[in-house]
């Protein structure tokens, strides 16, 4: 195996780097504090909107999308370096349109939309002019096994109706959000893996509400957002559904590998930064006449989140590896040992670093709180620990 990204994936890279540390990130301080006194957070300042076109024009734009023509064609791999270094700011990934989840749907168009689908929806959401949010989660079932949604999209006719409640959809705070994908149960009576379809549903389509925007950690996220909304009879034409009826189960699989690559090479960004910061403070503070890195075993734990992360980075390389050589259906094994170990790791050296900033850590003045929670909320999202494990189990077993 050769983890060596392309020279192309290389030269980007260090473009994406010197762009991110010239534009990005000296404005996000001030980015932080304007949202944090805004009465209404879920609006995309100007400088956002300023710095989008900056990243389109240097070519930083949908470095996810493996075409030539609409990205940069790079593949899991190569992108992999790119989406670390996005991880190191909160803005990044909207400002390079690489956030989620709208590079898992523009995937999902990309790969199994009709032409009319990809016209009305996925060309929008390459140039930025939208965002999207994914409709999978309900809260009154245990999602962890997809197999259990309730919401249906039933087909009648020429239409497809939906009803159902969906929660932890990301992206519907935004206010440039206009469309969904809704995964449904269509037939109860279709194989287990058969029985779901993934509809396109405008956000303006009668039936659709907004019920509200959930906090994570106390945290609201602006203005992205993760909320709760029902579908109360919701008649669209059949052609919303993504390449036909009963393929939702096919069309999250081929979703969901690419997308655990994204998070958990942004993951270790994060923890990268919170080792940073943690350096830095250990040797410029000071307490009991010593630097913090000369106290309390401070150093060893500095040794121990170094290890952390190069190791998890590697485990993540060979994921991306395995995806682009053999396909999500032989990689299954490699693409959710990333999803347990990672945000695991991210979490540990995330929540040393705040510990060693003692009561700053905690608070806003640096980004160790949001950073903690978006590692804590990732060993649920996109499936938790336990299914993830379970799955490495059952593979591993198999052999015997």
């Amino acid at each position: 195996m050769n983890f060596t990204p392309s020279e192309h994936a290389q030269d980007l890279a260090a473009k994406l780097r010197d762009f991110l540390r010239e534009r990005v990130l000296p404005v996000e301080p001030e980015w932080h504090a304007r949202m944090a006194q805004l009465d209404d957070p879920w609006q995309v300042l100007p400088e956002i909107e300023t710095l989008k076109r900056e990243a389109q024009a240097a070519g930083l734009w949908n470095l996810f999308l493996p075409d030539h023509e609409r990205g940069q064609g790079l593949g899991n791999l190569d992108y992999a370096p790119l989406a670390e270094a996005m991880g190191r700011s909160f803005i990044a990934p909207e400002i390079c349109n690489c956030n989620a989840p709208d590079t898992g749907n523009m995937e999902v168009l990309y790969h199994y939309g009709s032409e009319d689908q990809k016209k009305r929806w996925l060309e929008p959401l390459l140039a930025g002019e939208i965002r999207s949010a994914f409709f999978m989660t309900e809260p009154d079932v245990a999602s962890s096994d997809a197999t259990n949604m309730q919401a249906t999209a039933t087909v009648e006719g020429s239409e497809v109706v939906l009803n159902g409640c969906k929660w932890w959809s990301t992206g519907l705070g935004h206010p440039d959000c206009k469309v969904g994908i809704f995964m449904g149960l269509t037939d109860a009576q279709a194989d287990r893996h058969r029985r779901h379809s993934m509809v396109l549903v405008p956000l303006d389509a009668p039936g659709v509400k907004i019920e509200r925007m959930l906090t994570a950690m106390n945290m609201l996220d602006a203005p992205y957002g993760h909320g709760e909304a029902s579908f109360t009879d919701v008649r669209l034409p059949v052609d919303h559904i993504i390449a036909g009826p009963g393929r939702g189960f096919e069309i999250a699989q081929g979703r969901l590998g690419p997308g655990r690559i994204h998070h958990c090479m942004r993951l270790i960004g994060l923890a990268e930064q919170a080792l940073e910061l943690t350096c830095q403070r250990a040797l410029q503070r000071t307490a009991f006449g010593r630097p913090l890195a000369k106290l309390g075993g401070n150093a060893e734990r500095i040794a121990e989140a170094r290890i952390a992360i190069e190791q998890a980075r590697l485990l993540v390389l060979k994921a991306a590896w395995c995806l682009d050589h053999k396909g999500i259906g032989q990689s299954m094994s490699e693409v959710s040992q990333i999803k347990v170990a990672v945000p695991r790791m991210a979490q540990d050296v995330i929540d040393m670093a705040i510990q060693l900033h003692g009561g700053a850590g905690v608070s806003n003045d640096f980004p160790l709180a949001a950073a903690w929670t978006a590692a804590r909320s990732l060993r649920l999202a996109d499936g938790p620990d336990e299914v993830h494990r379970g799955l490495i189990a059952r593979l591993e077993l198999a052999g015997y």
